[in-house]
């Protein structure tokens, strides 16, 4: 290569390109080199043994690349110059060795993520210039290491998350880490109480998190001396107490606070609260209680506020409309009750609501959010018009509720709407054609309603499938990536490295639809590749259109407990992805379509008590099904529900092509109930007709029937009136 004749070279940069395979031998030969970076590409094997050789770097970076075995950062100690050093593989595949490795120059930088370590460096304990250290995601254990903080009283960020470390924190001496701008301890072992210390001795912090702990108790009050804490993460541990003051009157620098998952209790938003700068509050699944008072209205640049699933009460308050900002909110599982304000109307900037499970009564005119969950409260009165004629609509879930009256037909041809959940409500009448016209619709559900009338056969145009575009991301984050890069420095090089933060990712675009018999919550990804359609629970009636088949991307289909007729769609053959196909309780005849066992992804199949008859098919997925698919048809037949079909009764052939008269079942139900009342009515004829013409038998006949009134009566007296 030319680039190995470039002797004079001091930095080469291959960072972020689609290299493969190994390294060119030849760069052995840049022996000036100082900067080395050939990181997020994708070499593979072994770690390259020219790194070694190349004695002059001063900055190396190997991070996200796919190097396997094993690698002994001893071969790095006749690097005399070293000061950074990254090392971060993209997989699991990599162990990195740091046992006697003795370094005789001092790092600044060193990042060690994902490298299975499982035992703490010993040669940091001669390291004391470092202003960076990653050890995250590593299965290092035992106590939190206080030598690292005391032989590197330059430490400015110090990552020890996702590891095994335990015990409880020491309370640490008295001296001032004021360089120290960011620690991250989360996902550990760590128990106990916090030092009542702790904002004294990290009062320069900027981001602390603390989260997927043990840590229990109250939060010290030397917290309130972290002036200029900008991110504070405390979640999903066992702390107590009410809001702590010294957070909310105090850290006037916080824009993102995560106290979820604790036991708080208490009032919310107290009047101390003073936090102006905060855009982010996370207060869901504590144990706050009463009405929310007006502390937070101070914290004017809110963007998420989720106080989910605590034990509030009352009403909405209305001043959650002088919010401008506010993109995001979430007040599930509470037990607010009233109506929702109308001054929800004024966040022209709110994406995300959920106030699902709690006891509101009303609806407002939310036609600008993209994602709504009000589910499982007890809304009354009929759906909006605005929110069906709404462009910016994505996900609207409605279920469980008291709406009632007719689905709107004034639906917008340009309507965005992926998600439609109507299921558990009182609504009538017919399903208007101009629900067809969602073009991105991948779920719908209307289960479990009073709709009737036919099933609209233009649903079979509607795709049922979409692909996930910035616009609609399943996945929603709630906070913007704060920057604050680090700057180190060395003799001739600035290194810019961002801090990586780690953002709340779990409250995410999702929705519940039943499949397979049960509720599944699908989220994220999984939204994106799920395509369903529930009609159960209805009075559907007449046949199911044959253009349903051709929801050729549709993954679940239930048409059960309604009163739907006829045939089962030979095109169901047509829906390739199905996984679950449920049209049980209804009045279906003929036999079951064997061309249906070209369905290879069909899982769960269910016909119970229709009259299907014939033979059941039992090729492919269908050897798979039970006699519970089938019960309730008396007149199928097969192994699987162990009724032999008689040899006329042998399945046919599946067709190669064309359509089955239903002329050619193998039994015909309706016919045979014509031909039986034909019968009946023969012989009532014949009887009446010769009681008429023969007086003999006329006289016999109504003697029999006296003596039978005479005996009934007799037995009735004896046995019943005596008593």
């Amino acid at each position: 290569l030319g680039i190995c004749n470039l002797k004079n070279l001091f930095e080469l940069d291959l960072s972020s390109n689609n290299f493969e395979g190994q390294l060119p031998q030849c760069l052995i030969n840049l022996t000036h080199l100082k900067v080395l970076d050939i990181s997020s590409n994708r070499l593979s094997g072994n770690l390259p043994s020219i790194v070694a050789n190349l004695t002059s770097l001063e900055y190396l970076d190997l991070s996200f690349i796919d190097f396997q075995g094993t690698f002994s950062i001893n071969s790095l100690a006749n690097h005399s110059k070293l000061e950074v050093l990254l090392l971060s593989p993209q997989n699991d595949m990599l162990q990195v060795k740091t046992e006697n490795w003795l370094p005789t120059y001092p790092l600044k930088v060193l990042q060690l993520p994902h490298c299975r370590l499982n035992v703490n460096p010993s040669f940091l304990l001669h390291q004391s210039n470092l202003k960076f250290l990653d050890l995250s995601h590593n299965q290092l254990v035992g106590n939190f290491p206080t030598w690292l903080l005391q032989n590197n009283t330059g430490l400015e960020v110090l990552f020890l998350w996702n590891n095994s470390f335990s015990g409880i924190l020491p309370r640490l001496p008295n001296a001032k880490y004021d360089k120290l701008r960011h620690l991250d301890i989360s996902s550990n072992n760590f128990s106990g109480k916090l030092p009542e210390n702790l904002g004294i001795i990290f009062q320069k912090l900027i981001y602390l998190d603390m989260s997927k702990n043990n840590f229990e108790g109250n939060i010290p009050y030397s917290v309130g001396e972290m002036k200029e804490l900008t991110i504070l993460d405390l979640s999903r541990n066992n702390f107590t107490g009410k809001l702590p003051r010294p957070i909310v009157s105090s850290c006037l620098s916080l824009d993102w606070l995560d106290l979820s998952n604790n036991n708080f209790y208490g009032q919310l938003f107290p009047n101390y609260m003073n936090l102006t700068d905060l855009g982010s509050l996370y207060l869901d699944n504590n144990h706050f209680s009463g009405k929310m008072t007006d502390g937070l209205l101070s914290s004017t640049l809110l963007r998420v506020l989720n106080v989910s699933n605590n034990m509030l009460s009352g009403d909405i308050p209305h001043w959650i409309g002088n919010f401008s900002v506010l993109s995001v909110l979430l007040m599930s599982e509470n037990y607010l009750q009233g109506n929702i304000p109308v001054q929800l109307n004024n966040l022209k900037s709110l994406e995300f609501i959920d106030l699902s499970e709690n006891s509101l009564i009303s609806l407002s005119n939310l036609s600008f959010v993209k994602h709504i969950y009000l589910q499982n409260n007890a809304i009354k009165g009929l759906i909006p018009i605005a929110l069906l004629r709404s462009s910016t609509l994505l996900t609207l879930d409605l279920r469980d509720n008291k709406l009632f009256g007719r689905i709107p037909h004034q639906i917008n041809e340009r309507s965005n709407l992926h998600v439609l959940l109507l299921r558990g409500n009182y609504l009538q009448g017919r399903i208007p054609n101009q629900l067809c016209q969602l073009r991105k619709l991948s779920i719908m559900d209307l289960s479990r309603n009073r709709l009737n009338g036919p099933i609209p056969s233009c649903l079979g145009n509607v795709p049922f499938w979409r692909e996930a575009t910035d616009d609609d991301s399943s996945e929603f984050f709630y906070a913007n990536n704060v920057d604050s890069p680090v700057a180190y420095y060395n003799s001739s090089l600035e290194l810019q490295l961002p801090v990586e933060l780690h953002f709340r990712q779990d409250q995410q675009v999702g929705a519940k639809f039943v499949t397979k018999n049960r509720y599944e919550f699908f989220i994220g990804s999984n939204l994106n590749y799920m395509a369903g359609l529930d009609l159960s629970g209805n009075e559907f009636s007449g046949e199911i259109p044959w253009k349903i088949g051709q929801l050729q991307n549709i993954r679940a289909l239930n048409l059960s407990n309604n009163l739907l007729s006829g045939a089962i769609p030979e095109s169901f053959s047509n829906l390739k992805m199905i996984e679950s196909l449920d049209l049980s309780r209804n009045k279906l005849s003929s036999q079951i379509p064997p061309q249906l066992t070209e369905l290879n992804f069909l899982s769960n199949f269910n016909v119970s008590y229709n009259n299907l008859s014939g033979p059941i098919p039992d090729k492919e997925q269908f050897a798979t099904f039970d006699d519970c698919s089938y019960k309730g048809n008396s007149a199928l037949c097969g192994s699987m529900i162990k009724r032999k079909c008689s040899s006329a009764l042998t399945p046919p052939a599946t067709p190669t092509g064309g359509g089955e008269d239903e002329s050619d079942s193998v039994i015909d139900m309706v016919a045979l109930r014509w031909s039986f009342g034909a019968s009946y009515a023969s012989v009532s004829l014949g009887l009446f007709a010769a009681l008429w013409i023969n007086s003999y038998w006329r006289k016999l006949w109504f003697y029999f029937v006296d003596r039978c009134i005479d005996t009934c009566y007799y037995w009735l007296f004896k046995y019943v009136c005596a008593y």
